[in-house]
């Protein structure tokens, strides 16, 4: 994650420049880096290309990109169907591409003693918004009577959505007094800061700052057995509920664009590298072949219908 690191100064400074660009990406931070790696070996052997990435959370780049104001949305979880309805009301029209696999990590401060593992049932006492587990004591007589303290990413944020719909469920909340933000360095922050913390977000960020963060097993529910989020578990789905998909979106208008098209095909061919290279977990390869056949073929709409089906993608596209 060093060079995702990078290269959000480096677009930060690029974003600011007055020159119109010619490809523009905005929405999930936790996509942004692969498309922030793809744009810059994109642009370093296409030197008349220029690529912006933003960062406004997965909510915000949909509303951008149905809004016709930028090419791709990266996104952190399926497109909605109001999105989807928001897109087709403006005229846009779409083609959903999955790019990689990640894990979302719970976290706790190092200083924290008592958790060793925590169920599925155990996260929604923790963090529903309906009656929640307010000290850890509630959840087991051996935990402190200590208050804790909820540090989760903001509702723009596809990270957000996601574990609300895997761990509390579809229409539930996480409760309302946890510190929201759309930076994932805050959560780091509010996290290593505080001993009664726990908080929640993509694992590759967790990779770039395990020593200030303590990583919690999560028992899963089939084999009742704790299981970290890796490379390995991710990909294989003992890490479940909390393993995902991540995705940038394209609208078709924008890819009748040659430099968009081209930028595109090179993301689908180096995707499983660079996604390596900034903390995610590679697709297999026949489902990247499906994914490049999906976007040779312009094949519009989402193979999710707004929600994660659970299914391997091979399986989905």
């Amino acid at each position: 994650m060093n060079r995702a690191i990078a290269l959000l100064a480096l677009f930060a400074v690029s974003a600011a420049c007055k020159e119109k660009p010619v490809i523009s990406v905005d929405g999930s931070s936790t996509v942004a880096p692969i498309s922030m790696a793809v744009a810059e070996d994109f642009q370093r052997e296409n030197g008349s290309a220029r690529v912006t990435v933003g960062i406004s959370g997965t909510g915000g780049g949909f509303k951008k990109f149905c809004n016709g104001e930028i090419d791709l949305a990266d996104a952190s979880r399926p497109i909605k169907p109001e999105e989807i309805e928001a897109c087709k009301a403006k005229g846009v029209k779409l083609v959903e591409l999955a790019v990689a696999y990640d894990g979302l990590a719970v976290l706790v401060n190092p200083a924290n003693d008592f958790v060793k593992e925590l169920t599925v049932e155990q996260l929604k006492k923790i963090f529903t918004s309906e009656n929640p587990a307010t000290t850890w004591s509630e959840l087991t007589p051996a935990c402190p009577a200590e208050a804790i303290k909820i540090y989760a990413p903001g509702k723009d944020s596809g990270t957000h959505d996601y574990f609300v719909e895997e761990i509390l469920g579809k229409k539930k909340q996480i409760r309302p007094d946890s510190s929201f933000s759309e930076s994932d360095n805050v959560l780091v922050t509010g996290i290593a800061g505080d001993k009664n913390s726990i908080g929640f977000f993509g694992y590759a960020y967790y990779e770039n700052n395990k020593a200030k963060l303590k990583l919690v097993p999560i028992v899963n529910p089939r084999t009742k057995k704790a299981v970290e989020p890796s490379l390995e578990t991710v990909r294989n789905g003992d890490y479940t509920p909390l393993s995902r998909p991540l995705f940038v979106y394209v609208a078709l208008k924008a890819a009748e664009k040659a430099d968009v098209k081209a930028y595109i095909e090179y993301y689908l061919q180096h995707a499983a590298k660079l996604s390596e290279q900034v903390g995610y977990i590679a697709l297999p390869a026949p489902v990247y072949e499906k994914i490049k056949a999906r976007f040779a073929a312009k094949t519009p709409g989402s193979s999710f219908q707004g929600g994660h089906e659970g299914k391997p993608l091979d399986q989905v596209f």
